[in-house]
């Protein structure tokens, strides 16, 4: 095989400005939003066109949620994004996810009297409309679930799949699903093939704590990630959660599959990464921050602006909880309950006002003394955005990471009378899952080198 090298984007939630995105219920619903609405199309834009000029390699992977809720529109506009970017002579792959249709044709704008419902796209339509990007290049295909392999360099192919269906909450693949990729698995090692996937939901949780819930990932993670490892296929790239992390599991048999979960280029973090497979063995990943995009970001670089919208999300949630109670119950679907209702606004009050000298003295713990004037909701703030981030930084022997380690040392005896279950079925360790989710101790989450075998 020959070194193959792309550029890997996902989460690119294209939102076709003209159909709507300014008024009181716009702002009112980004009040607690994470990712760009009005946005997303200039940093498409600026995406595209820093790929299109990039030298680095010639394919481009793109991981899914497409567009913002399915608009018609969207996707139109989206595609003709993507027609320039296979006009400048990159070759690009797609998978599509749930975010790239509606069922019911529930997508949403803001138009002049408030929200309304713009056309959207169906499910069965996805294959055609993308067919120029992977699709239409299949070596093998499964059409009812939207996935497809294809021969992305000299000895390498692409298993683009979709785990779109829905099952108890969360996506999953079904059994169908695994019978084909097992035959394109033996397949690709017949043909003397290294066999490398994508998929939009991540595979292994992001971070120790996404692992234990859920919809985080597909259903049946563990059994999925066994699967896929012990049939050849030792790295897939996935979106989805917004949040970059590199993570890697060894099955029983001894084989490994890494998860490359990218960030959103709409949401921070925003990032592209570049994939260089120099052989079966040996994976080299790079990121390369999402560049600056033509709009009114109040002269902040597309770092800070996704960082602060990140922050904004976060602050809302607490300071609503003490200062509008019923809005931030009605947001969560909480019943309005007056015991519930007192204990939320006392729980916001105590987050936004607190310092951390003060909780440090209420659980007899030492705050370091570049700790003392934080506030709980800045620190708070801060473990959350840096969980999604990434290589999050609070580790032992660093102030803030000390200060998280006695935290939870503190309320260890609390934390070992919950059971809460990890993918494999084992009880989980929760001060070993907070203490890693707060620190990355393990692998780069932006650049690294992978050994698979």
């Amino acid at each position: 095989m020959k070194e193959t090298k792309f550029y890997l984007i996902t989460d690119t939630h294209y939102f076709a400005p003209e159909l709507g995105c300014s008024g009181p219920e716009y702002d009112d619903f980004m009040h607690y939003e994470q990712k760009c609405f009005a946005e997303t199309a200039s940093i498409n834009r600026s995406v595209i066109d820093y790929l299109k000029e990039a030298k680095d390699a010639d394919n481009v992977l793109i991981a899914g949620d497409l567009t913002f809720n399915g608009e018609m529109e969207s996707h139109k506009q989206f595609i003709a994004l993507l027609r320039e970017l296979k006009g400048s002579g990159k070759n690009v792959y797609v998978v599509t996810a749930d975010h790239d249709f509606k069922v019911n044709n529930d997508a949403f704008a803001f138009g002049e009297n408030g929200r309304y419902t713009p056309e959207s796209a169906k499910r069965e339509e996805l294959w055609e409309m993308y067919s120029e990007f992977g699709f239409g290049k299949a070596i093998a295909e499964d059409r009812e679930h939207l996935s497809y392999v294809a021969q992305l360099g000299e000895g390498v192919r692409l298993l683009a799949l979709n785990s779109d269906f829905k099952k108890k909450g969360n996506q999953h693949f079904k059994d169908e699903q695994f019978e084909w990729i097992k035959e394109q698995a033996e397949k690709a090692r017949e043909d003397g093939q290294m066999l490398v996937a994508m998929n939009h939901y991540p595979i292994l949780g992001g971070q120790p704590l996404m692992a234990l819930i859920e919809p985080m990932s597909v259903r049946d993670s563990h059994k999925t990630a066994t699967f896929l490892a012990d049939n050849g296929i030792h790295l897939i790239f996935t979106g989805h959660m917004h949040n970059q992390s590199i993570n890697v599991m060894e099955t029983e048999k001894g084989n490994k599959l890494y998860d490359v979960c990218t960030g959103a280029i709409i949401a921070d973090p925003a990032y592209i990464r570049l994939v260089t497979i120099k052989d079966e063995k040996t994976v080299d990943i790079k990121s390369i921050p999402t560049p600056d995009f033509d709009f009114d970001t109040k002269g902040k670089d597309c770092k800070q602006y996704l960082s602060d919208l990140f922050d904004n999300m976060i602050v809302n949630v607490f300071t609503d909880m003490r200062d509008d109670t019923v809005r931030a119950m009605n947001k969560f679907h909480i019943k309005n309950d007056p015991k519930i209702r007192f204990g939320l606004k006392m729980a916001g009050k105590f987050v936004c006002g607190v310092k951390l000298s003060t909780l440090g003295r209420l659980l007899f713990i030492k705050c370091p003394k570049s700790l003392k004037k934080v506030t709980l909701l800045r620190y708070a703030t801060d473990v959350v955005r840096h969980m999604f981030e990434g290589n999050q930084p609070f580790v032992e022997g660093t102030d803030e990471g000390e200060l998280f380690i006695a935290f939870l040392k503190r309320i260890n005896p609390i934390l070992k009378k919950i059971d809460l279950k990890n993918p494999d079925g084992t009880k989980a360790d929760l001060f070993d899952v907070l203490k890693n989710t707060a620190g990355n101790y393990g692998i780069d989450d932006y650049n690294a080198t992978l050994i698979l075998k």
